[in-house]
């Protein structure tokens, strides 16, 4: 009797659409508080963790879906194309967020990396107000790095949930 195998692809856009929800549920949160423009280290170790929780959630459900049996290739792309899912509704939603929601978006996140500047005092104010107008003609920029960005860590956290739950 032969078992069918479980589709990483599948799989991967099955979680991959969980986290993005999830991450653009935890945007919505922000965005409610008025905490969405902030640059807080602790929006990005939650979204990190976020991220780690479904990854790791999606490996192990994947194992036990392929009779148990994993292999490190396996866990990576999952982990990979898990990211890039999550990582593509993110922008979809920010790109949302900065049109519609909040049009005030990017020159908030100017203003902040503005004051951050002025506060740590290494540069010049010709300096800070180059970097200001850079924040607003090139915002669209942060796109691609963040969908990087998530695949680098998606491809970290698959080889750890590879290493963990491999098995052949």
């Amino acid at each position: 009797m032969e078992q069918n195998q479980p589709k990483i692809g599948k799989f991967s856009l099955n979680y991959g659409l969980i986290l993005g929800a999830i991450s653009v549920v935890f945007g919505l949160m922000l965005f409610s508080m008025d905490a969405h423009a902030t640059q807080d280290t602790s929006n990005t170790v939650i979204g990190i963790v976020l991220a780690a929780a479904i990854t790791i959630w999606a490996i192990f459900n994947f194992r036990k879906a392929n009779g148990g049996l994993l292999s490190l290739g396996q866990a990576i792309k999952l982990g990979v194309l898990i990211a890039l899912v999550s990582g593509v509704i993110y922008i979809v939603y920010l790109i949302f967020l900065s049109s519609f929601l909040d049009t005030e978006f990017i020159t908030k996140i100017a203003e902040n990396s503005k004051a951050a500047a002025e506060e740590a005092g290494v540069m010049t104010s010709a300096q800070i107000e180059q970097q200001y107008q850079g924040t607003i003609n090139y915002f669209w920029v942060s796109y691609p790095v963040i969908l990087i960005f998530n695949i680098i860590i998606g491809l970290v956290i698959g080889l750890i949930g590879g290493l963990i739950f491999k098995k052949s």
